[in-house]
C-alpha cells in the first residue's frame, strides 16, 4: 500500500495520479516510488477528518477508550521493530542502531500518551474557586479539533509520534503530511491503523510536496491547528497561513545550540559528549550542540582530542556494522553543507577536521566529520544552522563571556554547560536562552520533558503533559445555583 494515500480509512492513489522517487541516500538508487499527493487528496483527507471529528465516535471515546488504541498502534510498532528500522535506514541514511532507537521511542510515545489519555478521564474538569458563592464554575479541558500536522525527515517516524500520539490522546482527527523524503514509516502507520481498526477519518495520512501538499493543508480552512517541525523559514510561512483564519499552531523549528565547556571539565568526558551533540543522526538534529565554546586553559588539549577521536568515526551505510556516521539524507541537504564549509574556508575558518566527502566513496551522499575553528562571532558557520556533521570551536575567557557568546543567537532551542562544579551548572543552565539545557551531557530527550524552544526556534512545547495540552482547548463552564431570581432588570 506503500504506492497509495490513507484517506479515510481507506488506501486511495492520489487523484492526479503522481508518484515521486524514495532515495537510499548510500547508494543514490530508487527505493520506490511514493504517491504524490496534491490540493484535492489534502481535501479530501481534511474533509474526512473533519467529519470524523464532528460527527464520529472518536472524540467522543472516553481516554481509556482510546488509550486502547494507542497502545494497540504502540505494540504493532513494537512487532514490527526490526523491519520499520531497516526502512529508516535506507530512506534517512542513519545507522541501524540509531534507527532502532528512534522505533523504540516512537513505541513508547504512543504508549506514553496511552497513559495520559487514561488520566484525562478522572482530571479533564477543574473546578474553580469564584467569588460569588451564587455560582460555580469548573474549567472542562476538550479535544481542539481537526490538526494538520507536517513533519521532517530527520527522525522519519518519531516524528509523527511526537504529533500524532498526543493528537490521538486528546481526542482529535488529524491529517499528517510527512517530508517527501522520508515517507514510507510514516505510511506503515496507516497499515498499522488499518490493521487495528482505527475509526475511519481519525488518521490520514497525504505523501508529497510541501507545496503540492504541505501548504494546501495549512491553508485549508477546516483545519483547526497545525503542528509543524522543520526550518525556520518554512515555519515563516506556516505561521503566515495559520494567521488567515486564527489558526492554533506550534511549531518547533531549527537551532544552533551552544555548548559551554569550563576548564574543570574531564576532558575526556567533555570530547564524547561534543560528538555525541553534532555527529549523531549525521548532525541533522534542530537541538544539534553544533556551537561549542571551551574555556582558554583546555580549549587546545579538546580540540586536539576531538579532531583525533572524530577521525576515527566509522562512516558508511548505515545497515553495515560497526557504522556510527551514515550519508546525509538527500542531494539537495548534501550540496547545502559541502557549500557551507567552501563558504567557511572562504571567509578563512580553519577545518581543523573533515570537511569533505571522505575517501574511498564515490557514491552516496557521505560527508566527513567536520571540524572548525578560528571563526569569528559573525561567521555564518557560527551563526547559521548548518544541520549537518559539522561542530564550530571557540575559546572563552570566563563565565560572563561564555553566556553572552552562548545567547548570542536567533536560535534559542537547546544548550548544554559542563563542569565539575554543579552550583556553576546550575546557575549557568538558569542564563541560557534556551528551551532545553543539559548539564554534563548532550541531546538526551524523554518523551516526559517538555521539548520546544525560544526565540526563533518556535513555539510551544512538544512531549509531557505540555504535548497533550497542545491538542485541548480549555473551555469554561460557570452555572448560577442560587434560588432567588438575578433581579437585575426584572424587580421581585
Amino acid at each position: 500500500m506503500l504506492d497509495k494515500l490513507f484517506i479515510d480509512g481507506k488506501w486511495e492513489k492520489p487523484r492526479k495520479g503522481g508518484s515521486f522517487d524514495v532515495v537510499n541516500p548510500a547508494t543514490e538508487e530508487v527505493i520506490c516510488k511514493a504517491p504524490a499527493g496534491t490540493s484535492d487528496d489534502v481535501d479530501r483527507a481534511v474533509k474526512a477528518a473533519r467529519i470524523a471529528f464532528d460527527s464520529g465516535p472518536w472524540p467522543k471515546l472516553t481516554g481509556a477508550e482510546r488509550a486502547q488504541y494507542l497502545r494497540a498502534i504502540a505494540g504493532k510498532i513494537d512487532e514490527r521493530r526490526h523491519a520499520l528500522a531497516r526502512l529508516e535506514v535506507m530512506d534517512n541514511g542513519k545507522p541501524l542502531p540509531e534507527a532502532l532507537w528512534d522505533i523504540d521511542d516512537a513505541f513508547g510515545c504512543f504508549n506514553y500518551y496511552a497513559g495520559l489519555a487514561e488520566e484525562l478521564d478522572t482530571n479533564a474538569e477543574e473546578p474553580i474557586a469564584v467569588a460569588d458563592t451564587r455560582f460555580t464554575s469548573k474549567a472542562v479541558r476538550e479535544p481542539l479539533g481537526v490538526v494538520g500536522a507536517i513533519t521532517p525527515w530527520n527522525y522519519p517516524l518519531l516524528m509523527v509520534a511526537w504529533k500524532v500520539a498526543p493528537a490521538l490522546a486528546a481526542g482529535c482527527t488529524i491529517v499528517l503530511k510527512p517530508s517527501e523524503l522520508t515517507p514510507l514509516t510514516a505510511l506503515e502507520l496507516g497499515l498499522i491503523a488499518e490493521e487495528i481498526d482505527l475509526p475511519p477519518g481519525v488518521l490520514n495520512i497525504v505523501t508529497g510536496t510541501g507545496v503540492d501538499a504541505g501548504q494546501p493543508l495549512t491553508e485549508h480552512p477546516l483545519v483547526d491547528k497545525l503542528a509543524f517541525t522543520g526550518s525556520v523559514p518554512t515555519g515563516r510561512k506556516v505561521m503566515m497561513a495559520a494567521a488567515q483564519d486564527i489558526k492554533n499552531i506550534s511549531l518547533e523549528l531549527g537551532g544552533k545550540s551552544p555548548f559551554v565547556v569550563f576548564a574543570d571539565s574531564d576532558i575526556e568526558k567533555a570530547v564524547e559528549w561534543i560528538m555525541f551533540g553534532i555527529f549523531w543522526n549525521q548532525g541533522q538534529v534542530c537541538s544539534a550542540t553544533s556551537r561549542v565554546l571551551v574555556e582558554e586553559p583546555i580549549y587546545n588539549t579538546v580540540l586536539t582530542r576531538l579532531t583525533e577521536e572524530t577521525a576515527k568515526i566509522k562512516i558508511g551505510n548505515g545497515l553495515d556494522e560497526g557504522t556510527l556516521l551514515g550519508p546525509i539524507v538527500s542531494k539537495g541537504q548534501y550540496s547545502k553543507i559541502l557549500a557551507a564549509i567552501e563558504h567557511a574556508r572562504q571567509d578563512g575558518v580553519t577545518v581543523a577536521a573533515g570537511g569533505g566527502r571522505p575517501a574511498g566513496f564515490n557514491s552516496g551522499y557521505f560527508i566527513e566529520p567536520t571540524v572548525l575553528t578560528d571563526m569569528p562571532e559573525d561567521s555564518f558557520v557560527w551563526r547559521e544552522e548548518i544541520f549537518g556533521p559539522v561542530v564550530c570551536l571557540m575559546p572563552f575567557s570566563d563565565e560572563e563571556e561564555a553566556i553572552r557568546l552562548a545567547n548570542d543567537s536567533r536560535f534559542g532551542l537547546a544548550a548544554a554547560v559542563m563542569s565539575e562544579d554543579r552550583a556553576r551548572c546550575e546557575r549557568v543552565a538558569r542564563a541560557l536562552r534556551a528551551g532545553i539545557v543539559w548539564v554534563n551531557c548532550s541531546q538526551p530527550t524523554f518523551v516526559e520533558a517538555p521539548w520546544g524552544g525560544y526565540k526563533q526556534s518556535g513555539i510551544g512545547r512538544e512531549l509531557g503533559h505540555w504535548g497533550l495540552a497542545n491538542y485541548l482547548e480549555v473551555k469554561q463552564i460557570t452555572s448560577f445555583d442560587a434560588d432567588e431570581p438575578w433581579g437585575w432588570y426584572i424587580k421581585g
